[in-house]
C-alpha cells in the first residue's frame, strides 16, 4: 500500500506546511493499530484555504472559464482516478472498516461514476437561456454560488465527496473540503490526483480536521455556501450558524428508513435484498432500511427469514472478499451501538439474534442484531443507530404501516415490498421520504437525493444537485439581446 503519512496540507492547490504541529492519527478498526496520519488543520489553516479560494473566485480564471473548459479538468480527473479504484478501495477499507466489496463498488468505483454522471448532467444543463419578459427579452444566467465549504463524513468518504466537489467545480465555484478526522487519508490521496490536473491556484483545498476545523469553516465570512453530510444534530448547528450570515447551505442528514413488507411480497426474495439494503457498509449508511414493518399475519415468517439471513453473515476482516460485516469505524461507535442494543432490551424488545457480546477479541466489531416485539416508540425504532441492528415492527393493515413509516423525525429513504408494483407506487406516494424503492432499495445517483423533515435541506445528484451550486441572475433588456449561446 502507498505511503500513509502526510506532513503537509493541500491549500489552494499547493502542498503547504500546517500552522501547528497537531496531527490526526488514523487507527485501523480491524487491528486497532495506527495505519497513517495527516496534519490536523487549525483555524489559521482554514483562513489560508478560504483566502486562497476567495482570491481564486473573485479574481482568478476559474469562474470565468466556460463550463466546457472546466469540464475538461474533471474529465482528466476521472481518467486518472479510474486507474486507481482498487487501491483506493483498499485504503478506505483500511481506514474505516468497510468490507472491500462495498469499498470497491460502493465507494471507489462509485466515485468515478459520480464524475461521469455530473459531466453528463452538465452537458445538458441550462447555463443560460432567453425568456420573454414583461418589458423585453430576459437573459437568465446560472452563475457559480462562490466559495464552497464541503464537509464530508467518514462512512462513504469518496462517494460523498463527489456530489459536492464535482458539481461545485463544474459550476465555477472554488472549494474547501474538510474530510472527517477518521478518514483523512483517502481525501489526501485525492488531493494528489487534483494536483496532477493543473487546476488554477486557489481552486481546491483539502484540510482534514475535527469539530473546531469544521466550525471555523462554517463561520468563515469568506465562505458563500456550506454543503454538509452527517448527523442531524450537527446539521442543525450548521444551519443555525449559516442562518446568522444568510449563507447558502445544503444538508444531507440522518435517516431511520422503513421497509414495508406487504402480505403479497415474496419473503425470501425480500430478505435476500434487505441483506444489502439494511446492512450495507456494516449498517453505517444513512439510507439503511433498519425498521422492518410487517403485518401480524406474516410477522413470524419474516422474523425467521431475517434471522436465518443474518446468522449466515460472515463477520470479520473487511479486507477479505467474503466478509459481509466488518468493524465499525471507531471504538466510540462500537460503544454507541452496543448501548442501543442494551437500551432495546431495557425497553422491552426481544433480541432474536445477536447482542452485546463482542464477536472478536480485537477490532471494533458488533454482532449483527435483530430485534422483535418492538414498537415505534422505542429508541431503537426512532433513533439512527448506524450499525448492523434491525428492528421488526408489526402493523395491523396498510394504513397502519404507512402511519408507522411516517411516524419519524426523519424522511430520507424507504421501501415497499409487494407483488403489485402499481400498488407499490401508491404506497410510495404516501410516504414522506426523499427516495423510495419498490422491491429494492439502491440509491440511483442519476436522480435527486435528499430528505424530508430532519433528514436535510436541498438535494444532491442529477441536475438538482448541480443547481445547488449556482445562483440565478436575470438581465432585462429593452431591446433584442445578441446571440449569447
Amino acid at each position: 500500500m502507498r505511503s500513509l503519512v502526510y506532513d503537509k496540507l493541500y491549500i489552494g492547490g499547493q502542498w503547504q506546511s500546517p500552522a501547528t504541529a497537531q496531527r490526526l492519527s488514523v487507527i485501523s478498526p480491524h487491528t486497532e493499530e495506527p495505519i497513517g496520519e495527516t496534519p490536523e488543520a487549525s483555524p489559521e489553516d482554514v483562513d489560508k484555504a478560504v483566502a486562497a479560494a476567495r482570491t481564486a473566485f473573485d479574481d482568478g480564471p476559474w469562474p470565468r472559464l466556460t463550463p466546457a473548459e472546466r469540464m475538461e479538468k474533471i474529465e482528466k480527473l476521472a481518467a486518472l482516478y479510474s486507474g486507481q479504484t482498487d487501491e483506493m478501495a483498499d485504503l478506505i477499507t483500511a481506514e474505516m472498516g468497510s468490507p472491500r466489496s462495498f469499498s470497491r463498488l460502493g465507494q471507489a468505483t462509485g466515485a468515478v461514476a459520480q464524475m461521469h454522471l455530473n459531466l453528463a448532467t452538465a452537458r445538458e444543463f441550462p447555463w443560460a437561456e432567453r425568456r420573454q419578459g414583461l418589458f423585453g427579452e430576459v437573459h437568465v444566467r446560472r452563475a457559480p454560488v462562490g466559495v464552497v465549504g464541503a464537509i464530508v463524513p467518514w462512512n462513504v468518504p469518496q462517494f460523498l465527496i463527489m456530489p459536492k466537489l464535482i458539481p461545485a467545480l463544474i459550476a465555477g465555484c472554488t472549494v474547501v473540503v474538510k474530510p472527517a478526522p477518521e478518514t483523512p487519508l483517502d481525501a489526501m490521496w485525492l488531493a494528489e490526483m487534483l494536483d496532477e490536473i493543473d487546476l488554477p491556484e486557489g481552486v481546491v483545498s483539502i484540510i482534514p480536521g475535527g469539530r473546531e476545523t469544521g466550525e471555523t469553516l462554517v463561520r468563515h465570512p469568506g465562505v458563500d455556501k456550506i454543503s454538509f453530510t452527517g448527523s442531524s444534530s450537527t446539521g442543525r448547528r450548521i444551519a443555525a450558524l449559516c442562518g446568522e450570515q444568510l449563507k447558502r447551505v445544503s444538508l444531507e442528514l440522518g435517516g431511520k428508513s422503513a421497509a414495508i413488507i406487504l402480505d403479497d411480497a415474496d419473503i425470501d426474495r425480500t430478505v435476500n435484498h434487505l441483506k444489502m439494503a439494511s446492512l450495507m457498509n456494516n449498517g453505517q449508511a444513512c439510507v439503511a432500511q433498519t425498521r422492518i414493518l410487517v403485518s401480524d399475519r406474516r410477522h413470524d415468517d419474516v422474523v425467521d427469514a431475517l434471522a436465518e439471513m443474518m446468522s449466515s453473515l460472515q463477520v470479520g476482516d473487511p479486507a477479505d472478499e467474503a466478509t459481509d460485516i466488518g468493524p465499525l469505524v471507531a471504538e466510540r461507535q462500537q460503544d454507541r451501538v452496543q448501548g442501543y442494543i442494551e437500551t432495546g432490551v431495557d425497553e422491552g424488545a426481544r433480541i432474536v439474534l445477536g447482542g452485546t457480546d463482542k464477536p472478536r477479541e480485537r477490532g471494533w466489531y458488533v454482532q449483527p442484531t435483530l430485534f422483535a416485539d418492538a414498537n415505534n416508540e422505542m429508541r431503537i425504532a426512532r433513533e439512527e443507530i448506524f450499525g448492523p441492528v434491525l428492528t421488526v415492527l408489526k402493523y395491523s393493515d396498510e394504513r397502519d404501516a404507512i402511519r408507522i413509516a411516517n411516524d419519524s423525525d426523519y424522511g430520507l429513504a424507504g421501501s415497499v415490498w409487494t407483488a403489485d408494483i402499481a400498488h407499490g407506487l401508491e404506497i410510495a406516494a404516501e410516504i414522506r421520504a426523499g427516495t423510495y424503492g419498490i422491491n429494492m432499495y439502491t440509491l440511483d445517483t442519476s436522480c435527486p437525493f435528499g430528505g424530508f423533515k430532519q433528514s436535510g435541506i436541498g438535494r444532491e445528484f442529477g441536475s438538482e444537485g448541480l443547481s445547488e451550486y449556482v445562483e440565478l441572475q436575470s438581465t432585462v433588456s429593452a431591446g433584442k439581446l445578441p446571440d449569447l449561446s
